[in-house]
């Protein structure tokens, strides 16, 4: 991975440097139309214009790279989605919260 002063990679993901704001959810609302200051100031006021910015323009420098993770992650999340109601049929609640973090997914 690059070095970048706006995204660190840690913990098997990529994260807005020095905070606990996934790359993901950054790159997911851009390709959703969102413009970086409606990112900034709508779901992300806690970051800085300039980190929405540097975030996003990693993201386009590394794009390849950052594509193949969000695949691979959501992958991954299908991936135990499956496993648990494999292993907690009965529990509809569990699947009932798992819908709603995708529709909440950050």
């Amino acid at each position: 991975m690059a070095e970048s002063n706006y995204v660190e990679y840690r913990d098997g993901g990529y994260w807005v440097q020095g905070t606990r704001v996934s790359l993901d959810s950054l790159v997911y609302r851009f390709l959703e139309g969102l413009a970086p200051d409606t990112i900034q100031s709508e779901c992300f006021p806690s970051l800085t214009l300039e980190q929405v910015y540097g975030a996003l323009t990693y993201y386009l420098g590394h794009r390849t790279e950052v594509d193949a993770y969000l695949q691979e992650s959501e992958k991954d999340y299908a991936t135990f989605r499956e496993r648990i109601r494999h292993e907690y049929p009965r529990a509809k609640r569990i699947d009932s919260i798992l819908r709603s973090a995708e529709v909440h997914k950050e």
